[in-house]
């Protein structure tokens, strides 16, 4: 059994546990927006940093820094937010229009390109598909509802969120200068060694999966405007996101817009086009990817995988981001921990 009396600072471990895990369930509401702001503060040192060099005043730099790379995030959620309300709207506006008849024609010219005897299936089965789509709007609209109810709090979190990023920007190196002074010496080597790694994780992710979304992003909302398609930059949004869970890619989208083409517009030649487009925009990724990741570390696409499905159910849709990356940083521990262990195995042998 533990005995205080036997072990100096016995007391003070009992104590510091305590007063963590109170402080643990004190910042629980906002941790995802604590953990989302120092991944961020990560990409903003290296900024403010040259900026510093122009300017001389830390805060500022940092402040500067902040609005190049969080003001067009926030910007960017904002126009899919629109965007997303003014399709919803558009939808609800058609409908009451009169555009089921339209929507029954689509649904027609797909049944009519089916085999006879699987028509009345088909039949039901569009019919249900109408039903659900109907009903996750009216979910989507609910959702709405419910996050500007919610507004004070998505002040707070956000509040947070723009916090945690200028003091870990700010103050990072003092962050990991408290920590190393818990750490004994025999074990810092281990401890650099795995912070490290933890920065080549980092980079591979943000250059090998988050720029290469962006790169893809960008490709495809230029394409779609050039082949005519309403809501071209939504589209490319969109894009970008599906091309960060590796199981997916760009492939939805233009499949998506391909068979719209066909079955409602009868429009073959732009879903031709669009489908050319697509499978340029998947071949770039096979070459983008390898070539941006490469560079730093190989992180198993399973990692990623795991981090971008069970992120959003543990930290909500900043999941997408901390997710891979909780993920990656245990992989890179777990790394440097297997180097150092097969290091001192040889270290052992060659003795």
């Amino acid at each position: 059994m533990f005995n205080l009396t036997e072990n100096k600072y016995g007391l003070h471990i009992v104590i510091i546990i305590v007063l963590s895990v109170l402080s643990f369930f004190t910042i629980a509401p906002v941790l995802n927006m604590v953990l989302l702001g120092a991944m961020i503060a990560y990409g903003v040192r290296p900024i403010a940093g040259k900026i510093q060099t122009k300017l001389k005043y830390p805060s500022i730099s940092i402040l500067l820094a902040m609005i190049v790379v969080v003001i067009p995030l926030i910007l960017l959620f904002g126009y899919v937010f629109w965007e997303l309300s003014n399709f919803a709207t558009m939808f609800i506006a058609s409908n009451a229009g009169g555009s089921n008849v339209s929507m029954e024609q689509g649904i027609a010219n797909i049944v009519n390109n089916l085999p006879v005897d699987v028509q009345f299936t088909a039949q039901n089965l569009l019919n249900s598909i109408s039903l659900y789509l109907q009903e996750g709007l009216s979910a989507l609209l609910q959702s709405v509802v419910t996050l500007v109810k919610g507004f004070s709090n998505v002040i707070l979190q956000l509040f947070v969120l723009f916090c945690s990023i200028y003091y870990f920007a700010k103050d990072g190196d003092s962050v990991w200068e408290y920590l190393f002074a818990f750490i004994p010496e025999t074990h810092k080597e281990f401890f650099d060694k795995t912070i490290d790694e933890i920065a080549n994780v980092l980079k591979s992710i943000f250059f090998g999966h988050f720029l290469t979304a962006i790169i893809i992003g960008i490709m495809g909302g230029v394409g779609y405007y050039f082949l005519g398609y309403q809501f071209a930059l939504l589209l490319g949004v969109i894009t970008g996101i599906l091309q960060l869970i590796p199981i997916f890619g760009p492939w939805p989208i233009y499949w998506g817009l391909a068979a719209y083409d066909v079955f409602v517009t009868g429009n073959i030649v732009q879903a031709v086009l669009t489908l050319i487009w697509g499978f340029v925009l998947s071949l770039s990724d096979m070459y983008i990817r390898p070539a941006l990741a490469g560079k730093y570390a190989d992180i198993h696409a399973l990692i990623l995988l795991v981090g971008f499905m069970a992120g959003p159910y543990v930290f909500g849709i900043v999941g997408f981001i901390l997710g891979p990356l909780i993920l990656g940083i245990t992989y890179a521990v777990i790394k440097s921990l297997k180097d150092e262990l097969e290091n001192d195995k040889k270290e052992s042998i060659e003795e």
